[in-house]
């Protein structure tokens, strides 16, 4: 492998359940061209085979550690992070106490299986590009062995597959126990002048739909609530609510709505974070009108004459990865 492919890095990775999925994710992981350092699998009280296929990885590999927390329902709000700051947390400590060195920080989900160099690939864009602080692959579904590409924001890093640089993770307060902590993490990135990226081409294949893990009407129920608490206003998520209603399935929409309205009404708490809270003060319907004039202009640049339709259709495309960042 080429020097500029080299780094250390070590990965946490939340599991709860996950019998099915565990051992092709873990093959994936084993299997990488650059492999971890170290890799903490945090047991979430599974009561399915997770700790017996856990023992298994441990007895094989050296540098995979797991760690077992009690049993508690699913739940992909404060518990979620929870259990992934747990895992953070031991392996930091871990590498302090075994002098362990590292440049980066990874987070995989356990219903997430890699291409056989995810990490080389992105820790070789990490080289080329010292003001980066967060990257991951593109999020891809297998549907009948075709693939298919989650498509969001470019310079949003999905939440599984993502590769924070050490300075920035430190910098950014670590992760934070808190509903939607890989938002709050790009937020804190980008408010002390790091880059984001996700690089479409670098594959990772995720065996359930996002915000799926309790069926897809639980999950954008929680989405309306998370970005009711993050303090998303209004306009933004009316939008949103438009956005998920004209794309099968509809009804993501609706639950997204009664999630967040329905916790308007209710006037329930919000993130006390003064830097989350200013940051998403100030994306209303200007600043969504200042976004969506920048990548215009920059369209604009590349098009000319028969572009104009595809300027147009580039647009409706931004307005949507704007609406829904």
């Amino acid at each position: 492998m080429g020097a500029e492919l080299k780094g250390k890095y070590l990965l946490v990775t939340p599991a709860k359940n996950e019998e099915l999925n565990l051992p092709e994710v873990s093959k994936a992981v084993i299997g990488q061209e650059l492999k971890p350092d170290l890799w903490i699998i945090v047991d979430d009280g599974s009561t399915d085979e997770t700790p017996r296929i856990l023992e298994d990885l441990q007895s094989n590999c050296s540098w995979i550690q797991s760690i077992r927390l009690p049993p508690r329902p699913r739940d992909i709000t404060f518990h979620y992070s929870y259990v992934c700051k747990q895992g953070f947390d031991y392996a930091l400590d871990y590498c302090r106490k075994n002098n362990i060195e590292f440049e980066y920080v990874g987070l995989l989900d356990a219903d997430t299986v890699l291409e056989k160099n995810y990490f080389g690939k992105l820790l070789a864009e990490f080289k080329k590009d010292s003001s980066l602080g967060i990257v991951s692959g593109g999020i891809y579904y297998d549907n009948d062995g075709k693939l298919s590409l989650e498509v969001t924001a470019k310079d949003l890093p999905r939440g599984t597959g993502r590769i924070w640089k050490k300075e920035c993770f430190l910098e950014t307060g670590g992760y934070q126990v808190e509903p939607s902590p890989d938002s709050i993490s790009n937020i804190k990135a980008l408010l002390r002048g790091w880059r984001l990226m996700q690089y479409t081409e670098v594959v990772q294949i995720q065996k359930r739909k996002t915000s799926a893990a309790n069926g897809l009407w639980n999950g954008y129920l929680k989405n309306g609530w998370m970005a009711y608490y993050l303090g998303k206003n209004y306009f933004m998520a009316l939008l949103n609510v438009f956005y998920l209603s004209v794309k099968s399935p509809y009804y993501t929409g609706i639950a997204y709505c009664w999630g967040y309205f329905g916790s308007a009404i209710r006037r329930e708490k919000k993130i006390q974070d003064p830097e989350v809270r200013a940051y998403y003060r100030d994306q209303g319907f200007s600043g969504l009108l200042s976004r969506i004039s920048k990548k215009f202009c920059q369209q604009l640049k590349k098009c000319t004459g028969e572009g104009a339709v595809k300027i147009s259709k580039d647009l409706e495309k931004t307005i949507y990865l704007q609406v829904i960042s």
